[in-house]
């Protein structure tokens, strides 16, 4: 068995607890207007590796993980190809590497389940809180979202709840509470971040010759996250 792998990352101090050696995983099923990862969408674009392969490399970094660190798995959005991932994370478990799933949690699969069995962590983006705003600017569905929170919670791994702060989207007061009582509402809700929009992406959209959706829109501010920390917990 082979995945998809955009890109690896060796020492990641943002996609987790403490030092992440991070797997970028290829394909995404979703059109988000702010994606900062074009580069990751097409599979065609990618290596293959297989599980042993992946182990073989983080394990030269296991020493540098300590307590807190670990294994991410991002992308694209990895539960696309989640048989590959549960396997990958039952991998790592065996070696006792902490695994960490980043994802939008917008897919369905009969494997899924099998990937939250083995992952220590979940960290999904809620992009949107209702569906009509979910399907405008990501084409997905925020229904599939919410069950996938749900299994997560019935499975009782570890959740971090992500948000993105789009200036004039939603960067609003109600917007950051209807998230955090989302997040709030699970069980197994450890954590809510909120992420600033940034456009660090754009060169990414020009070498792709694509329009970057949210070109116009400013960056968020540390202030404004500043502000609407106080309505997460």
């Amino acid at each position: 068995m082979t995945g998809y792998i955009h890109s690896l990352e060796s020492m990641g101090a943002v996609d987790g607890p403490g030092l992440r050696f991070v797997i970028f995983m290829a394909g995404c099923n979703l059109s988000c207007s702010y994606c900062h990862n074009p580069d990751t969408w097409d599979m065609n674009k990618s290596t293959e590796y297989t599980p042993e392969q992946l182990l073989s490399q983080a394990l030269r970094y296991k020493p540098y993980f300590k307590e807190n660190g670990g294994v991410t798995v991002s992308g694209g959005e990895p539960l696309l190809q989640a048989e590959f991932v549960a396997k990958l994370f039952k991998l790592f478990g065996e070696n006792e590497i902490k695994t960490a799933l980043d994802t939008s949690g917008a897919v369905k699969g009969e494997h899924i389940k099998a990937v939250l069995e083995n992952t220590d962590l979940v960290m999904c983006d809620i992009k949107f809180p209702s569906g009509e705003p979910y399907k405008k600017y990501c084409g997905g569905s925020f229904d599939t979202v919410m069950d996938f929170l749900k299994l997560t919670e019935s499975v009782g791994v570890d959740l971090w709840v992500r948000h993105v702060v789009i200036p004039g989207i939603t960067d609003s007061i109600e917007s950051i509470k209807q998230i955090s009582s989302i997040a709030k509402s699970f069980s197994n809700h450890k954590k809510t971040e909120l992420l600033p929009f940034k456009k660090l992406c754009q060169f990414k959209y020009d070498e792709l010759n694509i329009v970057f959706p949210f070109k116009d829109i400013p960056p968020c501010d540390d202030e404004t996250i500043k502000k609407l920390k106080k309505y997460v917990s």
